[in-house]
């Protein structure tokens, strides 16, 4: 078989689901000839697709498939792997000394997700909603770090509250590689990277209309047409487009987006595919964190009692918003040029940016209860609370480029796949603010406080106030060139993976300029036994600059990850199923130095240490499949308290259930649980306690064409809170989720 980008993969590999329901092959038939989960292969057909131009290839498998539909009697779910995906490398994962977790759009859709947050909430390890219900942004950690969004392999967002939110409508599959990857992707978190594969011209592909409404008035339309556009099939078009009107859990904040996604694939022979997408979206909404009081929410208030509403708004109606937009073209390449040798590359342009206005209570750095601060009775009654109040326009401004070269060849006994390739990136921020602290408590003005038992609002302060405090900052500028080598070598049943990358990066913060150079390494071993058990061993490296000087005039160094992480891999060969277990350990350096040097802040000894493990995996019983879970975490910062924010455990199971009996319908059920979480600083200690909520789903296709599905997330209307920071405020989490579906497919 001819070597391709795009080829079948394992359940393992892919982490999909696999359907063989009659259900199953009607709506592929109209919906997926591409990927979007998994079928279990043998280990010999998973090696035969090593590199490739996928599309081409793709074409040719498609038109065959097409000629055969009426005679196939069991569709093959095809997943969808290429240099776009996380690893940038076709290497399957059962062979990858490294973890990684994916949610296929199936999955996705299955397990009723809304937003980018919530596609984290399944897997080991991570925490998708660390800062509760959010409108702002996706908070999602991996192994008790914050890490950055990718999107087809180039980071996509920069800076803080600057551009839209990643819709998960526009997305194939979502990958989490977890642990430091700066020999594939340069300066990052060691905690891993969150990649998306966006939505591209597929063959033999059908097109979709998504109409759902939920609770909060969340009412949406999804759009999905895809086709060819020429009789030989080289040009291929698509189109995704969004249009959501919504409130929210919070009151006045509202969730409104419109999304434009169109993109052009040719494909001039089967070697060759480009692909043009472009992706415009405009936001208009409300930060629905409201940075509530630890009194009144985790902890009681004076009299005993807690606030009638967690979910209190404490911003101001008229004056709060979060208005956004962004708007992106990226080109993505394939050239297979020969049986061993192949090319791609990605290219993208991105600017973004936010207006942003908001109240809320303000940070004193003890009660933020005004009566309790000030120690007399100012304010009406004691759940009173002055209020700052802040705008700001943000942007961002991006130019990147990704090109890599994939060649295999023989030496002797082993076998290598390596990858080369260059990156580079140009990334400009921009923030301007006017921040009134206080509402102007501090100068007697009590004429913005908020009874947050009884909100009644007072309007904002005038424009005139924020004028004359605007800060104009500096634009600031990131310049980011890598070289990167890796190469993956087999022998018998031995995988080896050796990388090093070399990366120059450019700070100019308008003030300051400094110049950082880094090299980073990584090396993993696997031994593939052949009754699917795979041990493995591996290193990894990570690096973020930090810009400024030490006590001794010295420019600092750039922070510093690396992690050791020892796993098995298990592909079941009785049934169906791929099951993954590893334990890491993570140590982040050069960081500020602990509370215990307080003369020597701008020294960088200190250290963060993070160990884990996690066991993750997928089984499918036939009618019944299954995915499950764990984690469990040991965090300390450089003082030696726990990671801020960072649940200790997690534990999920989803399970379908396609019965034979009924071949329309199927049902899902899941349940989630999230372990405590501390924030302390020596004198503060938050505890926040452990959660668990639990998912339902029922999908049911009224025709061949026309498929309906209600989805129920924390169908007991739980009330929690994510976290809560020892600054004195709490995040609550996201109450009960109802959202219909009807889906036409064409």
């Amino acid at each position: 078989m001819q070597p391709s980008f795009h080829f079948i993969l394992v359940i393992g590999e892919l982490m999909g689901l696999k359907n063989k329901s009659q259900k199953a092959l009607n709506m592929n038939k109209k919906l997926l000839s591409l990927a979007v989960a998994a079928i279990l292969v043998s280990h010999a057909h998973a090696q035969e697709d090593k590199s490739g131009a996928g599309l081409a290839i793709d074409k040719r498998e498609a038109t065959a498939e097409k000629a055969e539909a009426n005679a196939v009697e069991k569709i093959e779910v095809v997943g969808m792997r290429s240099p776009f995906g996380a690893t940038k490398t076709n290497t399957p994962i059962v062979e990858l000394a490294r973890t990684i977790s994916i949610e296929t759009a199936l999955d996705l859709k299955q397990k009723g997700v809304l937003n980018l947050s919530q596609s984290a909430t399944y897997m080991a390890g991570v925490t998708g909603e660390s800062y509760g219900y959010a409108t702002r942004v996706d908070s999602i950690s991996s192994r008790g770090l914050s890490i950055p969004r990718y999107r087809d392999s180039i980071q996509e967002l920069f800076g803080s509250y600057n551009s839209t939110r990643a819709e998960i409508y526009t997305m194939e599959q979502v990958e989490l590689l977890k642990g430091p990857a700066s020999v594939l992707y340069g300066q990052g978190s060691p905690g891993g990277i969150m990649n998306y594969v966006s939505k591209t011209p597929t063959l033999g592909k059908g097109s979709e209309v998504v109409l759902s409404y939920g609770n909060s008035d969340r009412a949406q339309v999804g759009v999905d047409v895809n086709g060819s556009l020429s009789e030989d099939d080289k040009w291929m078009g698509r189109f995704v487009g969004i249009y959501r009107n919504a409130d929210s859990q919070v009151d006045y904040v509202s969730d409104d987006t419109q999304v434009f996604m169109p993109s052009l694939s040719f494909m001039p022979s089967d070697d060759t595919t480009l692909t043009l997408i472009g992706l415009f979206q405009d936001t208009d909404s409300d930060t629905a964190a409201q940075f509530i009081p630890v009194e009144g929410t985790l902890l009681p208030l004076a009299d005993g009692t807690y606030l009638p509403d967690q979910d209190v708004y404490a911003g101001e109606p008229g004056f709060n918003k979060f208005d956004t937009k962004s708007n992106q073209v990226t080109l993505l390449g394939e050239h297979l040029i020969n049986d061993t040798t192949s090319l791609s590359f990605t290219a993208l342009w991105r600017d973004g940016e936010a207006d942003y206005h908001q109240a809320w209570p303000t940070f004193t750095g003890g009660t933020r209860y005004l009566n309790a601060y000030v120690g007399a009775p100012v304010a009406p009654t004691d759940t009173f609370v002055p209020r700052t109040f802040y705008q700001a326009d943000n942007t961002f401004n991006q130019h990147a480029f990704d090109i890599r070269v994939n060649k295999g060849f023989v030496t002797g006994s082993f076998e290598h796949e390596l990858l080369a390739g260059v990156q580079y990136q140009n990334v400009k921020t921009d923030a301007n603010s006017a921040y009134y602290a206080g509402g102007g408590v501090l100068q007697g003005d009590f004429r913005y406080i908020l009874d947050l038992a009884n909100p009644e609002y007072t309007g904002a302060p005038e424009q005139a106030i924020f004028d004359a405090i605007y800060n104009d900052a500096p634009e600031q500028t990131v310049t980011d060139t890598g070289l990167y080598l890796s190469d993956q070598i087999s022998y018998e049943n031995w995988r080896v993976t050796l990388g090093l990358r070399h990366d120059r990066v450019d700070n100019d913060t308008g003030v300051t300029e400094q110049d950082d150079t880094q090299t980073s390494y990584s090396a993993g071993i696997l031994y593939r036994f052949d009754n699917g058990i795979s041990p493995y061993l591996s290193y990894a490296e990570s690096f973020e600059t930090v810009v400024g000087l030490d006590n001794n005039n010295n420019q600092l160094k750039p922070e510093e990850g690396r992690q050791y992480e020892a796993g098995i891999k298990y592909e079941l060969s009785s049934i169906p199923g791929f099951i993954t277990l590893a334990y890491y350990d993570i140590e982040v350096s050069n960081l500020p130095n602990p509370n215990g040097l307080p003369d020597e802040a701008a020294q960088q000894q200190g250290v963060t240490t993070i160990e884990g493990v996690e066991l993750e995996g997928r089984v499918d019983f036939g009618q019944i499949t299954a995915q499950f879970a764990a984690s469990v975490m040991d965090a300390e910062d450089p003082n030696g308290f726990s990671l801020s924010a960072q649940p200790d455990s997690n534990a999920s199971l989803w399970i379908n259930y396609s019965p034979l009996e009924l071949e329309a319908l199927t049902v899902g059920a899941g349940i989630r649980y999230v372990g405590e979480s501390v924030s302390e600083n020596g004198v503060i200690r938050y505890d926040t306690p452990s959660y668990t909520l639990g998912d339902l789903m029922v999908s049911y296709e009224l025709s061949d064409n026309l498929n309906l599905q209600l989805n129920v997330r924390n169908v007991t209307d739980k009330k929690y809170l994510t976290s809560c920071l020892f600054r004195g405020d709490c995040f609550p989490g996201v109450r009960r989720t109802v959202n219909a579906s009807l889906t036409y497919s064409f």
